[in-house]
């Protein structure tokens, strides 16, 4: 307490001024000086009392926010009576709380991160693997023909890591809020035959019909870009639920209240307990020969949520996989 500049200050006066009034008392009368000296005492001891007492809470309040500072188990700081040190109290436990919830955020983030690297290096061990094995394959000088298809194969395991490496970017650039969207009015025709365009030939060698029922001058607020790759994406998907020989309908409703882009497809859909977990980052589906690696829907997910938008999926009620994309107006 006497470590207190002001206190030591505090009492030197106190004592001048209660010697001072002491002496003249005791010149007026002995029985006065008396009185001055004990009121004078009383009142110091009062306010001693009190000010330790007040210095012990203070000093609570500072052992428990060293703990909460620690990560020590410890959330609340003991309450006090009423008066500006319970009010103060209240406002650093507010402080206390918060500070503990962004620690436990922080824990969560750090864990989830840990857990999100080891899936990306496992999704990226897969296919180098494989591209190792191709090129010892090569090194023992093959026929001409088998040399061939292994380059091929290679080439599209290279092509995979690319698309996956460019992917995680994406999501991480979003994560962290640096994309900037170019929000402008788009016409919903021109979206869908823009991420259609560089899928019919794939489409075409797949034997897949398409079906494209959108309304011209249907338009929605949002980047024409980002969005023709959450199309392509969901495509892509839908491509390869369906299968050789299968159909893709591609639909547009348009009301007061929302505009929705819907793609069905003509696969088998999804399972049950996949449903849930469809837009997981890293989630590949119960199915153990499920492909993919478990980004392109958390990646769409991502940009229209984004946007303002939502997105759903669900199986259809004729079967197949259903995706619909709704702006509110």
């Amino acid at each position: 307490m006497f470590r207190n500049r002001e206190i030591r200050l505090f009492t030197l006066l106190f004592v001048v001024i209660t010697a001072a009034a002491a002496t003249v008392e005791f010149t007026i009368h002995p029985v006065a000086g008396i009185l001055t000296l004990a009121s004078a005492v009383a009142f110091g001891a009062a306010f001693f009392m009190f000010t330790k007492a007040r210095y012990k809470s203070i000093a609570q309040i500072s052992e428990e926010i060293n703990l909460v500072l620690h990560n020590a188990d410890h959330r609340y700081i003991s309450e006090s009576d009423e008066g500006e040190l319970s009010i103060l109290q209240s406002e650093i436990t507010k402080m206390t709380l918060r500070i503990r919830e962004q620690n436990d955020a922080l824990k969560k983030e750090k864990a989830h991160l840990a857990e999100s690297l080891a899936d990306i290096a496992h999704q990226l061990r897969t296919p180098l693997t494989s591209a190792n094995l191709i090129l010892s394959l090569l090194k023992k000088n093959p026929a001409e023909n088998e040399r061939r298809a292994l380059l091929r194969e290679n080439e599209e395991l290279f092509a995979q890591m690319d698309w996956l490496v460019t992917s995680l970017l994406k999501l991480s650039r979003l994560d962290a809020g640096i994309v900037v969207f170019q929000s402008k009015l788009i016409e919903v025709d021109a979206l869908i035959n823009a991420a259609v365009h560089s899928l019919l030939i794939p489409m075409e060698l797949h034997d897949i019909a398409l079906q494209i029922d959108v309304p011209k001058g249907v338009m929605l607020q949002g980047d024409f870009g980002w969005l023709s790759e959450v199309i392509q994406n969901l495509l892509k998907n839908c491509m390869e639920s369906t299968g050789d020989h299968g159909k893709i309908e591609i639909s547009c409703e348009d009301n007061p209240l929302f505009t929705e882009i819907s793609l069905h497809d003509s696969g088998l859909g999804f399972e049950k307990e996949d449903l849930s977990h469809l837009f997981d980052r890293f989630y590949r589906g119960k199915n153990a020969n499920a492909t993919g690696y478990g980004i392109g829907l958390a990646l769409c997910k991502s940009i229209i949520t984004r946007q303002g938008g939502t997105i759903i999926a669900k199986n259809h009620p004729r079967s197949g996989a259903l995706f619909e994309i709704r702006f509110p107006k």
